[in-house]
């Protein structure tokens, strides 16, 4: 998490596998240019792409132009800086599978570096489909590019393997061509402001950490709520379910993140061991005990915001019967001194009510209740949430006396919200974990032990939901809060969903 307050960082070349592709379009592009308008970018710095597509790279140009027109944190370009940034964009059409079309670009990295007449670190972005990762990966080693290891790094988007076994094969495919430190698997929930500032909130006050144990905490809930269906990902979404798509590496990670032991420092291995030691202290699902720890749902028709939705198997791209999951809820708990026997509730669905990211962290009841119960009718445990989208805050709810003559206890909150107290909006994620990756700094990327733990946790859950397929598909109307089976989960346990607030219209 350093370089965010170093200098810039030095020369460098970052190669987009599938350059012409949505994620470089939305994501990608924008936020280097927003970089680059911030001069957080070194002046010696280029971005080739490389694609199957046929175009030139003023074609190339000027499509990703129109994509930070709109997607940019920034609004529209400005044409100046645009034409700064535009002038180290270099597109070359080539096929995956060929060394031969990687010893040009190879050799067009060199005239770069001989032009800037120093050597640059080269980044290979993998923003393709999992299926051409390990061609890519072979190929890069056959050309020649993956030589220098302090110069060279790989960036793996997710999903890192489709279940235990593709990515025990993706990571070895990886390490045949690459050291694990030249490795950086992404997750961009990783690089929102706001879950990086959970360890902020645990380890920089004194005022929660003594108290953030079974002792006082009852339990916690971690909630990745989206309003949207499957949009145009149902090719993928039909091989991959809420499971994978999101509580396998989003929840997962905020559930370290919330349950990790102090770290000596922010360094690297630091952050990252302390990471997996969590994830080795969860308890195992029992094979025979799935449906009493995990849930699952898929949305039908319904209204969201008023308006009309499909079911989920009315979508574009999705079977009539389809079977996969938009709606995933887990009961988890880590096996430690610190967790031993306090629950964490995970769940995640499309089509819910609102848009949001959160954790809620629920304490114990005061161990002895001295107001009358007349007092106490609107009492409530006390709750820290942390929210990660759509507003970034934190909110902590505590009791008050109401003004008047007699005693009478009432809920009342703390809230700071990163817009109002720094009147700035948070950097995209991708502006982060970009900079971070020039850096090379990989505090917010994904170890290899980190992705073989977190398949292992989910894999008797995915191996169950195959061998029984689901009833009752659709079971839940859009706009709703998932299906009853889900509000079982937790009642079963005396408790209830905490539901983020409905976005103002």
């Amino acid at each position: 998490m350093s370089s965010r307050h170093a200098a810039r960082p030095g020369p460098a070349v970052l190669v987009i596998f599938g350059a012409g592709g949505d994620l470089t379009w939305r994501k990608l592009i924008p936020a280097l240019y927003s970089l680059h308008a911030a001069g957080r970018l070194t002046p010696a710095f280029a971005v080739f792409g490389v694609d199957k597509k046929e175009m030139s790279t003023e074609e190339w140009c000027q499509h990703l132009r129109e994509g930070v027109d709109q997607f940019s944190a920034r609004g529209k370009a400005d044409p100046a800086a645009w034409d700064r940034f535009a002038g180290g964009l270099q597109y070359m059409a080539a096929d995956f599978a060929s060394t031969d079309a990687l010893r040009v670009l190879a050799g067009r990295i060199d005239e770069q570096e001989k032009t800037w007449g120093k050597p640059a670190n080269h980044i290979f972005y993998l923003a393709i489909p999992p299926g051409l990762i390990e061609t890519i990966v072979c190929q890069l080693g056959e050309a020649g590019l993956a030589i220098d290891h302090h110069a060279t790094r790989v960036v793996v988007e997710k999903p890192f393997g489709h279940d235990l076994a593709s990515a025990g094969e993706l990571n070895t495919t990886l390490a045949t061509v690459f050291e694990e430190d030249q490795i950086f698997r992404i997750d961009h929930y990783l690089g929102k402001e706001t879950v990086q500032n959970i360890l902020v909130f645990r380890f920089a006050n004194a005022l929660f950490e003594p108290i953030w144990d079974r002792s006082y905490i009852d339990h916690v809930q971690i909630t990745v709520a989206e309003t949207v269906g499957v949009e145009h990902r149902a090719g993928y979404y039909e091989h991959a379910g809420a499971l994978r798509d999101m509580i396998q590496n989003h929840l997962l990670q905020i559930l370290c993140l919330v349950a990790m032991e102090p770290p000596v420092s922010l360094a690297a291995d630091e952050i990252h061991n302390k990471k997996v030691d969590v994830l080795h202290a969860v308890r195992p699902i029992p094979e025979d005990c799935v449906f009493d720890f995990a849930v699952r749902g898929q949305y039908g028709a319904g209204f969201i915001g008023g308006d009309r939705v499909p079911s989920y198997r009315s979508e574009p791209g999705v079977a009539p019967d389809s079977a996969i999951e938009t709606f995933a809820a887990l009961k988890l708990y880590v096996d430690n001194w610190r967790w031993q026997d306090v629950p964490f509730y995970l769940r995640t669905g499309k089509r819910l009510p609102t848009r949001a990211s959160e954790v809620a962290i629920q304490f114990r009841p005061v161990p002895h209740q001295a107001f009358p119960d007349a007092a106490v009718v609107d009492w409530q445990a006390n709750r820290v949430v942390i929210r990660v989208q759509p507003e970034e805050s934190i909110q902590i709810r505590f009791q008050v006396q109401q003004p008047g003559l007699e005693v009478r206890l009432s809920p009342a909150d703390l809230q700071f919200c990163y817009r109002e107290a720094f009147s700035a909006v948070p950097p995209d994620a991708y502006e982060t974990l970009l900079l971070d990756v020039l850096a090379g700094d990989r505090t917010l990327f994904m170890r290899a032990d980190q992705v073989q733990a977190a398949w292992s946790l989910i894999a008797p859950v995915l191996d169950a939901w195959d061998a029984v397929p689901p009833a009752g598909f659709p079971n839940y109307p859009a706009g709703t809060w998932g299906p009853e089976a889900a509000t079982a989960l937790i009642a079963r346990d005396g408790r209830n969903w905490y539901s983020p607030p409905l976005a103002s219209t």
